[in-house]
């Protein structure tokens, strides 16, 4: 059986952005198993570590299965390497990541791949991307997992969404990871062709 996972920040014992983790969490079990009950993921936590940020694991399918704590270190990201996958399908956050493993094998001397799809930028391999253009922050409005980071972004209106084409993406000054664990703007690299490899 398929399995699904949703990864949470903890910061100081607090348990971040909950709201929307429970909704996709949820969504995703109606969409994939047909269950209409509604979990939420508090109920399985019991007491977070308190102290700096920890990562929350929390696996599940019909039911929530495991959840597990980590200290959280942010892996440092320098570049990226465009490529290319028409057919590249992770709109739910499964525990089989082999499709996006096979493209991030292709990074060559870069720390991570961004990910073009149908000609559209969509994500890396662990995050959603924004890039700004005259202090605006645009992100594509098909990644390939909305994620949950994303969607409060939205909501608060730090984010744009557009169609990032591939070939457009020099036009852009600078392009931003972030996902539930990396907060909005805490990696940040400059767009030029030392960074971002297009090939």
């Amino acid at each position: 059986m398929c399995r699904f996972i949703e990864t949470i920040q903890v910061r100081d014992g607090e348990l971040q952005n909950l709201t929307h983790h429970n909704r996709r969490m949820n969504e995703t079990r109606r969409a994939v198993f047909g269950v209409s009950e509604q979990l939420d993921i508090r109920e399985y936590t019991g007491n977070c570590p308190v102290d700096g940020i920890h990562k929350c694991r929390v696996i599940y399918d019909k039911e929530i299965c495991e959840v597990a704590f980590s200290l959280y270190a942010m892996r440092p990201v320098h570049s990226l390497r465009l490529v290319y996958s028409d057919t590249v399908d992770y709109h739910y956050k499964s525990t089989d990541r082999k499709e996006l493993e096979a493209l991030h094998s292709l990074r060559g001397n870069q720390d991570d791949v961004l990910i073009v799809r149908n000609s559209l930028l969509t994500d890396t391999s662990i995050a959603n991307v924004a890039l700004e253009k005259e202090g605006v922050w645009y992100t594509p409005t098909t990644p390939l997992l909305k994620g949950t980071k994303r969607a409060w972004l939205l909501e608060q209106g730090v984010l744009t969404e557009c169609n990032i084409p591939a070939d457009e993406i020099y036009s852009y000054s600078h392009i931003t990871l972030f996902n539930a664990m990396i907060d909005f703007g805490s990696l940040v690299l400059d767009i030029n062709r030392d960074t971002v490899i297009h090939i």
